[in-house]
């Protein structure tokens, strides 16, 4: 659990201002919600031919493959319901949703980014209904992990974070890690990395033969996240990120995130990073580095069918670990959250949705296209050698460790904002490393009061 001052700060109290202002025209919603509105049920074929409308941002390769083929088996297990389904990018989701919520026409299931800016907002604003009795309906309290059940968690009125109603449960479990290219490393005598230090040291050697080091786009912005994310990880280690997103201690001017952004200021300077990378597109770097022209990229789990496909037999993925270290540490969790709005006339019907498409069931068609599920199936074993056993075994070690650290935009309402901005003033010369890490704090602050 979070701790917060009592006193509901100006930043946050901005944020969840907006959404009730918004809110207020949004059907069916209130100020705040609370864990149950009435009596459920697992009765879909009761609701009649309706319809319900679905906003996801699955728009990836395999996701998008396996969100179809799940909907296709909704629909065809309950054929008195319709699926209106909108997918929109992660950075599209991030700037229309609010307006979606808040419409006449509002949806009945959305995926929810968690933490401050979106899922706390939206619950603050009384837009999201808590779904504490259909996670005992469906058994969610049981089938997912307690922690990751945490991270959907809020406060009725938005204000704390993994304490309070459950508001959502998510499909996908992901971590962020550095694809590389095997036929490049084993062409340069280089084997892959395993510590920060070792990525260092590749990266050098790599640029030395006259190959880009690291295919890299952020015109997006989101992917400045993983890129300082996995660095910081490495450097500060898990205890010290993760005390920090969830504000218990430590400053984003400490040393070791001075110290992240001096690495990724370092790697600019030396070219390991592609060129004018605030002009290009994660999927152009995706691509560039699918076609050998790159010899690693940083990204997560969800790019695993994207790759394979890609790169083929060439492509591996890990996770790196701190200098001295044999346990790696990175950043992740799991996937948006599938949550329900106040907004639905069909609870029920959205409930069974919700559970359809992130159940063990899901979790092998997940699976089967390509996926890493939340909860994978006890019999996953892809085959050796192969990319997704990479993923399974990196995904598996990260847990064991405890070496998975929080999404670092979950820090406060504006900070997904304050840091992508911040990332890409630093990629570009803009800010020094110190100045980064001062404009990180001063957002931090004004939300934590430390």
């Amino acid at each position: 659990m979070i701790r917060h001052p009592k006193k509901l700060t100006v930043a946050l109290a901005a944020a969840v201002a907006i959404a009730l202002t918004l809110s207020a025209c949004a059907p069916g919603s209130s100020a705040t919600t609370t864990g149950s509105t009435g009596p459920v049920s697992k009765d879909v074929a009761g609701a009649g031919k309706v319809s319900i409308t679905v906003w996801d941002q699955n728009t990836d390769g395999g996701i998008d493959v396996a969100q179809k083929k799940l909907n296709a088996q909704f629909e065809k297990k309950y054929p008195n319901v319709t699926i209106d389904r909108v997918s929109r990018s992660f950075a599209d989701l991030k700037t229309t949703l609010k307006l979606a919520l808040t419409s006449k026409d509002a949806p009945d299931v959305v995926q929810a980014n968690q933490g401050y800016p979106d899922m706390g907002a939206f619950v603050g604003g009384g837009l999201l209904r808590p779904v504490d009795d259909y996670s005992t309906l469906y058994g969610w309290d049981k089938y997912f992990p307690k922690q990751l059940l945490d991270l959907n968690t809020f406060s009725a009125n938005g204000k704390d974070w993994q304490t309070g109603h459950l508001y959502g449960v998510s499909q996908t479990g992901e971590i962020v890690g550095v694809y590389y290219n095997k036929k490049i490393l084993s062409s340069l005598g280089l084997t892959p990395p395993k510590t920060i230090g070792d990525f260092e040291t590749d990266l050098a050697a790599v640029k030395k033969a006259g190959i880009l080091p690291i295919a890299y786009g952020d015109v997006e912005k989101s992917p400045g996240i993983h890129l300082y994310g996995v660095v910081q990880a490495a450097i500060a280690g898990s205890k010290a990120v993760n005390n920090l997103v969830r504000a218990k201690s430590g400053a984003w001017t400490d040393t070791s995130s001075v110290e992240a952004a001096t690495i990724l200021t370092n790697w600019v300077d030396k070219g390991y990073l592609t060129p004018d990378a605030n002009g290009i597109s994660r999927d152009d770097a995706l691509a560039a580095f699918m076609a050998g022209k790159a010899a690693f990229t940083i990204t997560g789990t969800w790019q695993l069918q994207t790759v394979t496909e890609g790169l083929g037999a060439d492509a591996g993925f890990l996770a790196l670990g701190p200098n001295g270290s044999t346990t790696p540490v990175t950043t992740g969790g799991e996937g948006l959250a599938w949550a329900m709005t106040s907004a639905t006339k069909h609870p029920d019907v959205a409930a069974a949705y919700i559970d359809f498409v992130s159940n063990a069931k899901a979790s092998q068609v997940l699976v089967d296209t390509g996926n890493l599920p939340t909860v994978p199936p006890a019999d996953w074993a892809p085959a050796k050698g192969t990319l997704a056993a990479d993923v399974a075994s990196e995904w598996k070690r990260v847990n064991a460790s405890s070496g998975l650290v929080p999404y670092l935009d979950y820090s406060t309402p504006t900070f997904y904002d304050t840091l992508t901005a911040a990332v890409q003033e630093l990629t570009a010369g803009k800010a020094t490393p110190q100045q980064f890490a001062t404009t990180l704090q001063a957002d931090y602050a004004a939300f934590t009061g430390r």
